[in-house]
């Protein structure tokens, strides 16, 4: 695996950084904590914003790897990507969802809960208890505000289909922390062989 907070991380295939992300640390301006879900969006299949071509909206997937890419989702919840493979390929992970660590106190008085379950359970909870707007978009992930770092061991991972989109619904590249509180819808069971 190329070293972590070097650009080299990101320009990888989009579902090898998916599943590398768990279990690493994330903070933004010093809150944050370990990611526990998470779902990857390949410029060819049809539920990436990036399959249409680039808009204004998007261009920062176009660039290069290791850039936030932070859009509204449906006028209302920041969400947070990490753009993801070689420049110009516009593939990029969400981050769903963080178990809190670092900064709680902040993150509480962001979202108006004490409930800890609830800070960053959601892609639109987590950017509002970090504080991430559009005005990060495009931002270098190794650098200040963010600070990532990798997980300190190695962790269960579970694989599902993505959750709240339309297209492309049967692949199964939403992953998660095996048996975390923390994220934002439960997996399915995994199915059985005949």
């Amino acid at each position: 695996m190329p070293e972590w907070l070097q650009r080299s991380f990101f320009a990888r295939d989009v579902n090898a950084v998916a599943r590398d992300l768990i279990g690493a640390k994330l903070l933004f301006d010093g809150a944050g904590g370990r990611i526990a879900e998470v779902e990857a969006y390949h410029h060819t299949e049809p539920a990436a914003h990036s399959h249409n071509g680039p808009t204004a909206r998007n261009a920062v997937m176009f660039g290069p790897p290791g850039h936030a890419y932070v859009y509204r989702s449906y006028g209302i919840h920041w969400c947070l990507n990490f753009v993801c493979e070689a420049s110009g390929s516009a593939s990029a992970v969400l981050i769903r969802a963080l178990e809190p660590t670092d900064g709680i106190a902040a993150m509480s008085r962001r979202r108006g809960t004490k409930n800890e379950r609830l800070l960053c359970s959601g892609p639109g909870r987590l950017c509002q208890a970090l504080g991430i707007t559009g005005v990060h978009n495009g931002l270098a992930l190794d650098r200040r505000p963010f600070a990532l770092s990798p997980p300190p061991v190695a962790v269960a991972i579970v694989i599902g289909p993505r959750i709240g989109i339309t297209k492309a619904v049967d692949l199964p590249w939403r992953y998660g922390l095996a048996e975390s509180r923390f994220l934002s819808k439960p997996f399915p069971p995994p199915r059985k062989s005949p």
